[in-house]
């Protein structure tokens, strides 16, 4: 994670990850603004190129081909990457509201969402159509169509509703597509019909005649039904019906028309035009605020209307992260004129292409050829990113300074900071930000957070025990909430794995410096995040302390109660036991590599999921099934954790390292040489492996070392009752659970673990 050394004075967000956001985004790295934040909010971690998706669709590209990884991309700006959707805006308070977590706070806002299918507005078309915008959530529907299609390879009639270039390019990549994979199968594609739907009387209608010409050719040679004029008024199963009444036929749709703006704008109280697109000024301001911007399809120029398409949008990119950077330094933003006429390059399915410009067009092989070679060089620039310095985590240097009022605020916000007390956060700024927070009240706290005083008091029923446990880390996502979830999930995870109920939790937190409602906002949403997990674990946040600090930290001192009859210690392995492992492994190999740029986005996505989950129930369910010890593992990494069980436990422990259930991705990092730093620290207890020579050529053996951030537990259980032990896990969520070895008795070897 990117450190930023700048007190943060303001915050810019952007929503969405369209074409538009991702030149800002870029423009940023290379040259930061001091005090300015960005956040990058995505229900989406890979964006796509919009230009290169017939040629997905037609099998010229892989998946990675055409999309952007956005949270390597905002990991390389040092923006905040928030993986969710947005569900309106309070512009009032300045905040994005989002589905599953706290509203984001922002000082400029921009919005490059794409459009949205409004299918609603034809009966049947939501239920029995598969639209094609949002491009990010075709993927899916695409991979089930095709495999759908190639399964019932019979006689198929496949519609595409919409004329214009982008339903003709996926039309014809479609077929293309279908029929290399079906003679590839072995099977006939002859009985695969294709139609187009138009409700105009023409195709490509703001292309000039001559490429409609081309393409009509081109359809007619392909054996394509083209229906003008034909407005569809409903779709019913397996058919549309059009304007005229007649009904026609059709086993699949796809939906390439009727887009306009997501519904929630709707709410905003932005001024939008008749198909709720944000209407925007030459500056990309919303007419209604000017601290909201808008670029790409989203965004209807009213001085300069033009065709929603991919390119306005990649044109679009300069001039907005110009003005962001204007209006956040206090400059007067600069008006965009877009170009009247752009050169369109559009696909026949195969690798031909035709170019269209104002009146002119021309095609050719080598046309595609040029296509190609245009979308691949956009692509790197958002894919092969500069190494970042090492020493800095930065790639550019800010080269624009705040002035004015925000010049006096960025000398007070990092004015020489106090030691001490004097490095508390100021306690109007937490009373804000806690008394926002919903905690979990419990009858056994006596003093607590909402009756504070020097310290929290709690009840200890006579017939249990008190188990404590501490943890503390630094953050290592710039998402102050999911960190907060994880960081509070991972400290509560010594008293699950030892049998414990948690009762109270007390944190500890160091938050960067800055101006008061940014430190507010930071302290807000950690806790938020953290507050989630500990009342889904019945635990009452009491108290603690927040300092100022370089770099955002958070841990927690936990408190719990126990039977003391039913301690789970990790010393209960027993001979004939196997060993179960619920989560996993990698955490530390993935950020190591997040950190450097060199980790797909997907993995930390998957990674941070497995993280933010709780092991409550996991080690409940492990309990009924007779688990004889029990621990989490974390920063020790598998093997360390496993000494910490055969020692006391007096036997040995084999493992099959085959078995390990890894986050994807670990292996190719740990291939790459890519380790995280607590790695050579777990190493020396290679001693404790007896047969160390064969184990460490196997190409998992440096991941038994890996150290983990809120992993899962490793649990010993009756070999009869292993079992049904992985099953219940399974199904209670912690899908990766596995036997990975077994306990044996205690032998002569020097190591007690053997890695096979």
């Amino acid at each position: 994670m990117k450190q930023n050394s700048q007190p943060v004075l303001r915050d810019i967000v952007l929503i969405g990850g369209g074409h538009s956001h991702v030149g800002v985004l870029r423009r940023f790295a290379m040259k930061p603004v001091p005090g300015v934040r960005l956040t990058l909010i995505s229900p989406d971690a890979h964006t796509p190129y919009s230009g290169m998706l017939p040629g997905y669709v037609a099998g010229h590209y892989s998946y990675d081909d055409i999309h952007i990884d956005l949270r390597r991309l905002a990991e390389f700006a040092g923006a905040r990457f928030i993986h969710d959707e947005v569900a309106g805006l309070d512009r009032d308070g300045q905040q994005v509201l989002c589905k599953s977590r706290p509203a984001v706070a922002y000082d400029y806002l921009s919005i490059n969402i794409g459009a949205t299918p409004q299918v609603s507005q034809v009966p049947g078309a939501a239920e029995m159509t598969t639209p094609v915008k949002p491009i990010s959530l075709f993927n899916e529907r695409w991979v089930s169509l095709l495999d759908r299609i190639e399964r019932d390879h019979g006689d198929l009639r496949i519609v595409v509703v919409g004329g214009g270039a982008g339903g003709v390019e996926l039309l014809l990549a479609m077929q293309y597509r279908l029929k290399r994979d079906l003679e590839a199968m072995g099977l006939d594609a002859h009985g695969l019909e294709y139609h187009l739907f138009t409700a105009g009387n023409q195709i490509l209608p703001t292309h000039a005649p001559s490429v409609q010409r081309r393409f009509e050719r081109v359809l007619r040679e392909r054996g394509v039904q083209v229906h003008q004029q034909s407005r569809i008024t409903a779709v019913e199963d397996h058919a549309l019906v059009c304007a005229d009444g007649q009904r026609y036929p059709a086993d699949e749709i796809l939906w390439v028309t009727s887009a306009g703006g997501a519904p929630w704008l709707a709410e905003t109280g932005l001024d939008l035009d008749k198909d709720g697109f944000i209407e925007v000024g030459d500056t990309l301001q919303s007419l209604s605020d000017e601290r909201v911007f808008a670029a790409g399809d989203i965004a209807t120029m009213i001085n300069h209307p033009r065709e929603k398409a991919g390119v306005m949008a990649v044109r679009q990119g300069p001039p907005l992260a110009t003005n962001l950077r204007r209006i956040v330094t206090g400059k007067s933003p600069r008006p965009f004129r877009p170009q009247k006429h752009w050169l369109a390059l559009i696909s026949t399915g195969d690798r031909h292409a035709v170019a269209s410009r104002g009146g002119l067009g021309f095609e050719g092989n080598w046309v595609w050829r040029w296509k190609d070679w245009i979308d691949r060089r956009f692509m790197s620039k958002f894919n092969d990113l500069p190494a970042m310095d090492a020493e800095s985590g930065k790639t550019g240097q800010p080269e624009v300074a705040l002035q004015g009022e925000e010049a006096a605020q960025a000398l007070s916000a990092i004015a020489m900071r106090c030691g001490g007390c004097g490095a508390k956060v100021g306690a109007s700024v937490l009373s804000r930000a806690i008394g926002r927070l919903t905690t979990v009240q419990r009858d056994d706290v006596l003093v607590g957070l909402h009756d504070p005083d020097d310290a929290a008091v709690m009840r200890i029923p006579p017939d249990k025990a008190l188990v404590h446990s501490v943890d503390f880390f630094r953050a290592f996502i710039d998402d102050p909430y999911l960190f907060g979830r994880i960081a509070a999930v991972h400290s509560l995870s010594d008293l699950f794995a030892m049998g414990a109920e948690a009762q109270t939790a007390t944190a500890v937190a160091t938050v960067p410096p800055g101006l008061e409602s940014k430190v507010e906002d930071t302290v807000f949403q950690m806790m938020s995040g953290a507050v989630e997990a500990l009342n889904e674990a019945g635990c009452a946040l009491v108290g603690g302390h927040t300092g100022e600090g370089q770099e955002l930290a958070l841990g927690f001192a936990v408190n719990g109660l126990i039977d003391p009859d039913t301690v789970l210690k990790k010393g209960g392995m027993q001979p004939g036991n196997v060993l179960i492992l619920t989560k996993p492994l990698g955490t530390g190999t993935l950020f190591a590599a997040h950190a450097q740029l060199k980790a797909d986005g997907r993995w930390i996505d998957t990674a941070l999921i497995s993280m933010a989950q709780s092991n409550q129930k996991a080690a409940e369910c492990l309990r009924a099934h007779g688990a004889t010890a029990c621990t989490d593992i974390t920063g020790f990494g598998l093997v360390g954790h496993l000494v910490e069980m055969t020692r006391p436990s007096g036997v040995d422990a084999r493992i099959e390292l085959d078995r390990l259930p890894l986050l994807p991705g670990a292996e190719e990092t740990v291939a790459a040489g890519i380790l995280s730093s607590l790695q050579p620290a777990n190493v020396r207890l290679r001693r404790a492996i007896n047969n160390q020579e064969d184990a460490i050529k196997h190409s998992r053996y440096p991941l038994a070392f890996d150290p983990q951030t809120s992993g899962g537990l490793l649990a010993s259980v009756p070999a009869e009752r292993a079992d049904d032990a992985v099953a219940a896990l399974v199904a209670l969520g912690y899908r990766h659970t596995t036997i990975v070895g077994e306990i044996l008795p205690e032998g002569d070897a020097i190591g007690p673990i053997s890695l096979v």
